[in-house]
């Protein structure tokens, strides 16, 4: 173990639980990612893989077949997944988020009926907030639930940027069912949609068109949502009362900060891994590059942004366990790892010189991929009004 994977603190059961997790990036993720990444390939023996571990029901309790971890024990695994790839990271993350609502939220038949199944992975979640015409401002969202006479609800709308659209077989949808409340955010409900994997009609009413061509991030299916007159059930409500939804999907994306975090920590100590390996490999003007002082400082930097990243989202993991409010040290834990990642990263790409533009080096996929962290779950710009409002409230001054 590098000095740049330790945390204190840990009990022999998570610490072997972070360890099988390791060695399953190091001999299954790692040798394989680049080459699936290139190809857009969804890394299904991968999942395979990670389904055996029981990594799709870390967080759930074991009543429901699940492992019973800590949100931390949770971070850190996924801080090693992600190490190996990220996209194998976002697939467990929004399974991850629908899991958590549905435990927290959900009425009791709700949670019989889904989290076994999604402990084992035979469901697979995704969850849907943002839409064409909206990202971070959740309030404009167009999307609706219309009650008909017969009690049932009637779903129309488009949805955007769903991680594991595609092969999910569950969605979280959050809608405008306009039930007369004061405020546009208690007119919002989540809904469980069940679909089949794949794309086309999924569902009576429930189109999934084909993934999203990106940058980077590949591998994992990016998608959109339509629905053209879906009926659905009060029974498919997330908790089973309309109106609650917006507070549902906020504490499912406070979770996924801290899971993000993570993902950024991973990121950012692979970038590091390897700028260090080729700095002590690489030669110019007579000697190895990391004998050159510039060279060595950029390292120094880059080992204090990962350390600094990963000791903010133990710290924002922890709380959470603790059942206290978390979302000053989640929007910080993901604001801080996000930005060092990118920093990260790009200084190892730095490092590489030439070689770093080119296909054959991994940190040219990384250089990819860190910038998905700065946006998914909230904009650093997003972040900073969190974080600062928290704080105003925290250190308000007394009249």
């Amino acid at each position: 173990m590098s000095r740049l994977q330790q945390t204190d603190g840990l009990t022999e059961e998570q610490t072997e639980l972070i360890k099988l997790v390791r060695e399953f990036v190091e001999e299954q993720i790692i040798p394989v990612a680049t080459e699936l990444e290139h190809r857009d390939e969804y890394p299904q023996a991968i999942v395979d893989g990670m389904k055996e571990m029981g990594i799709f029901g870390l967080m759930i309790p074991e009543e429901y077949g699940g492992l019973g971890e800590s949100l931390l024990t949770y971070a850190l695994c996924v801080e090693e997944i992600a190490r190996g790839w990220m996209s194998v990271s976002g697939i467990i993350n929004t399974h991850f988020i629908v899991a958590y609502m549905v435990l927290q939220h959900g009425t009791e038949e709700q949670k019989q009926h889904y989290l076994p199944k999604m402990a084992t992975g035979e469901i697979r979640g995704a969850f849907s907030m943002s839409e064409p015409g909206c990202g971070s401002d959740v309030s404009a969202i167009k999307t609706k639930a219309v009650r008909g006479d017969d009690g049932g609800w009637t779903v129309n709308g488009q949805k955007m940027w769903l991680t594991n659209g595609g092969s999910a077989n569950l969605v979280a949808v959050l809608v405008k069912t306009d039930t007369g409340a004061d405020s546009v955010y208690k007119n919002m409900t989540t809904f469980l949609v069940d679909k089949e994997s794949g794309f086309g009609e999924t569902a009576q009413g429930v189109t999934v068109p084909g993934k999203i061509d990106k940058m980077g991030y590949k591998g994992v299916d990016t998608t959109e949502l339509i629905f053209d007159g879906h009926r659905t059930t009060d029974a498919q409500i997330l908790g089973g009362e309309p109106g609650k939804g917006f507070y549902q999907m906020m504490d499912g994306v406070e979770v996924g900060r801290v899971n993000v975090a993570a993902r950024g920590c991973g990121v950012a100590r692979r970038a590091f891994e390897l700028g260090v390996s080729y700095a002590q490999q690489r030669e110019t003007f007579g000697k190895k590059i990391v004998d050159h002082q510039a060279v060595l400082f950029r390292l120094a930097d880059m080992a204090v942004k990962v350390e600094a990243a990963h000791e903010m989202m133990v710290k924002a993991a922890r709380k959470k366990d603790s059942g206290q409010r978390n979302d000053l040290e989640a929007g910080m834990a993901k604001y801080l790892a996000s930005e060092y990642c990118s920093q990260v990263v790009e200084d190892s790409f730095r490092i590489h010189g030439g070689y770093g533009y080119s296909k054959e080096y991994e940190i040219e996929r990384l250089y990819r991929e860190a910038p998905m962290l700065l946006i998914g779950e909230g904009t650093a710009d997003i972040q900073r009004m969190i974080i600062g409002r928290r704080l105003v409230e925290d250190y308000k001054l007394k009249a």
